[in-house]
């Protein structure tokens, strides 16, 4: 039997969707990911391991195949930990196989089990909601993901197990809000500048008058 997570690929802001495929089989103890991964992606089986033994989950001694179709679309990043680990779950029985009908997945996977942000949430949210589906995110994009449709289906767990848990009807996520994202730390200031001093005067000239700038070629440290 083979589970399959929807997700997806960035072009640019472009999201394509990347059908995440996996099996288990009886053979020799393996873990295989193949689909055109990069490096980011292909180091995800480790942190997916790490991810289901903290969360009380142990991988069958069997052989698990990750597929990441189509083929011959490169995948970088790692917003692949969360659907190939739900794909995993899914495939071993630990979530129910319909849970994730329906929904783009993408997060990255922290070793205690817990999901970090990533990047590129807003754009698959939208791709998500064009395509009829609900998002499953990192609890920290959840505010991004929001702005992409009031009526957008999205969960955005903290953990495997906080989601593992919605699924089986033991804890209920609420729907994030939108929310701008705050800053964090001081902003660059012109005096963090060595020299460039002409550069500096045009700039500050311009920010005190409010006009425009048109920054063209490149600018020497």
């Amino acid at each position: 039997m083979v589970t399959r997570v929807a997700t997806v690929a960035f072009e640019g802001i472009e999201a394509r969707a990347v059908d995440v495929q996996v099996q288990v089989t009886p053979g020799g103890v393996a873990f295989i990911l193949v689909g055109l991964p990069d490096k980011a992606v292909g180091e995800s089986k480790e942190r997916v391991r790490a991810a289901l033994i903290a969360s009380g989950l142990a991988l069958p001694a069997k052989r698990i195949t990750v597929n990441l179709a189509p083929a011959d679309l490169p995948k970088e990043g790692s917003h692949y930990d969360l659907p190939i680990a739900l794909g995993v779950m899914a495939a071993i029985g630990a979530i129910p196989a319909d849970a994730l009908a329906g929904y783009t997945v993408l997060g990255e996977l922290a070793l205690d089990g817990s999901i970090s942000p990533v990047a590129g949430v807003l754009p698959a949210a939208i791709a998500a909601y064009a395509r009829g589906q609900g998002l499953i995110c990192p609890a920290a994009s959840g505010p991004e993901a929001a702005w992409a449709a009031q009526d957008l289906d999205i969960l955005a767990p903290r953990s495997l197990i906080q989601l593992a848990n919605h699924f089986k009807g033991t804890q209920v996520m609420a729907r994030p809000q939108p929310s701008v994202a705050r800053q964090a730390g001081a902003l660059p200031d012109l005096s963090d500048i060595k020299g460039q001093e002409s550069a500096k005067r045009v700039l500050e000239i311009a920010a005190a008058g409010g006009h425009n700038l048109l920054m063209n070629g490149p600018i020497n440290p």
